[in-house]
């Protein structure tokens, strides 16, 4: 599975979990790797990025909130939302992954699945998050 693949996988099962939170984070990846036969242990990305996400939501959309303007995440379309938790999880906390290489995903990811100014919408988020990131590293 190319990275590409999984990270589609990981965006389906956190747009899953939004549908399904009276389920744990656990419950709705057990259940939805074995309908889809995901084989998460070939691909250890997968679960990382899938529980890293669940496990920071809240500091994830404060990230989000903090430059998305007068878009607050709860305003914003599951779609859309999903994508930029998972984009800023990674921005933040998976450093082997380059920038442009999570923005370029995310933006492809909102081409596939969201309306026509989404990706412009979440390039300009994640953008921000990653020039912000990237000075506090330095």
């Amino acid at each position: 599975m190319t990275r590409k693949e999984a990270r589609d996988a990981v965006f389906t099962l956190l747009y899953e979990y939004e549908f399904q939170r009276e389920l744990t984070p656990d419950e709705v990846f057990a259940v939805s790797v074995e309908n889809r036969e995901i084989d998460v242990e070939a691909d250890a990305y997968i679960t990382a990025a899938f529980n890293g996400v669940c496990e920071n939501r809240d500091a994830l959309d404060a990230k989000i909130a903090e430059f998305s303007g007068k878009w607050k995440p709860e305003r914003m379309s599951r779609i859309s939302r999903t994508i930029l938790r998972l984009a800023t999880y990674e921005l933040t906390a998976m450093p082997d992954i380059p920038f442009s290489v999570v923005i370029n995903e995310a933006i492809e990811l909102s081409k596939r699945y969201e309306g026509d100014r989404a990706p412009a919408f979440v390039n300009g988020i994640l953008n921000a998050i990653a020039k912000q990131h990237n000075e506090a590293a330095e």
